[in-house]
This record gives structure tokens, C-alpha cells and sequence, in this order.
């Protein structure tokens, strides 16, 4: 049965071109020269005070949205609202892989954290 008119498959190929996509976006700019350690090369450095917080934000509430979307999917089936096995277990896969993926970036920031205290003033 196809999800939002993509089969399952197709669904979980354009989820895995978006993370790459965003993974390739995110080397480019760690991989970016800087001019005296502050802004990129040639661009502006983005001075938007809550940029960081509000992608944060962002994506935890797509996480948020992903687990509740596979929770009310599991609980359809079990009261046999639904018989599409495929689609509950895609939305379980989709809402773990989101979750995990949250939780590395925790433990990246954290890690980071860590480094930048240890650091002597």
C-alpha cells in the first residue's frame, strides 16, 4: 500500500537522499575556509541570535511528530482499524532511525561540550 502516494520503498529512499543531502550540506560548511576563525570565507557570518535553538527545536518536534505518527499507527492496528503491517513498521523504522539519529547529535553536542571545558583558558 502506498504512504502519501510513494510505495514503501520509494518512501524510505527519499528519506535516505534527504539525509544525505543534509549530511553533505553539513560537510560543506564544517569544511568551509575562515577569515580569522569567525565567518566563511566570502559570506556572512549568520548573526540570527536563535538560529541554532530554533533548528534544534525544529527537530525535535519532527522526532516528536514521527514517534506519535507510529504510535497511533501501531495503535490503529492493534485495534484493527488498519491491516497494512508495511505501513505501521515503516512508521516504527522511521520514528527509531529519527530517534537515533537525535540521540548522536545529543551525544556529538555533548562531546563537544566536554572538549570545550577541558580547553585552559
Amino acid at each position: 500500500m502506498a504512504i502519501n502516494g510513494l510505495s514503501p520503498t520509494d518512501s524510505v529512499m527519499a528519506i535516505r537522499n534527504a539525509i544525505l543531502q543534509k549530511n553533505a550540506a553539513l560537510r560543506d560548511v564544517s569544511s568551509a575556509p575562515t577569515v580569522g576563525g569567525n565567518a566563511p570565507l566570502g559570506g556572512v557570518q549568520d548573526s540570527k541570535p536563535g538560529a541554532f535553538t530554533d533548528a534544534l527545536s525544529s527537530a525535535l518536534q519532527q522526532v516528536n511528530g514521527l514517534q506519535n505518527q507510529a504510535g497511533e499507527a501501531a495503535a490503529a492496528f492493534e485495534r484493527g482499524e488498519t491491516t497494512d503491517i508495511a505501513a505501521v513498521m515503516l512508521a516504527k523504522q522511521q520514528a527509531s532511525v529519527s530517534f537515533e539519529a537525535t540521540l548522536q547529535v545529543r551525544n556529538k553536542l555533548l562531546s563537544a561540550y566536554k572538549d570545550i571545558m577541558s580547553m585552559p583558558v
